[in-house]
């Protein structure tokens, strides 16, 4: 399957929903989970709509996929969170700027954050392979050089 719309609008497309869904903690953007336990955020723009579904908190699995017109064309799993030896306690401060970090995603690459992002004692890292048809990364999160956050995801553009 090719994208259905041009590719510069999906990007945006998809920059625009991670900035408004969990990056920005949106209470409109929550929806009933079709799945038992799981926690479902969407975002809609005309024919095209986005849906993240993922399980857990400090450590958590999901996924990402944009429908258009209500068939999937397009998705993202992603599975990470806190390091074993990371206080619970820091929790909320290191999930704060990880969203700080998403909402600088960009449309050269629509999946996480940006390359590199930094705050007070905190950097984030976001490490890339492929382009929006075929990828995979991995992102960090480090508190004086020591790590405290991983995340690993890969995905693309759906074909039958």
């Amino acid at each position: 399957m090719i994208l259905p719309v041009p590719e510069a609008n999906f990007t945006q497309f998809l920059c625009d929903a991670k900035r408004a869904t969990y990056a920005a903690q949106d209470e409109s953007t929550k929806v009933k989970p079709i799945l038992k336990g799981s926690h479902q955020l969407e975002y809609r723009q005309g024919a095209l709509l986005y849906r993240d579904i993922y399980y857990g908190g400090e450590f958590f699995v999901g996924q990402e996929t944009v429908y258009f017109k209500d068939q999937p064309v397009w998705a993202m799993c992603y599975a990470g969170g806190l390091v074993a030896d990371v206080d619970a306690g820091d929790t909320p401060e290191i999930y704060a700027f990880l969203r700080d970090a998403l909402k600088a995603v960009s449309i050269k690459a629509p999946f996480r954050g940006p390359e590199e992002y930094e705050q007070g004692s905190l950097d984030y890292s976001n490490r890339i392979l492929g382009n929006v048809a075929r990828f995979s990364g991995v992102e960090m999160i480090n508190r004086e050089g020591k790590p405290i956050y991983q995340l690993h995801y890969s995905g693309g553009i759906l074909k039958d």
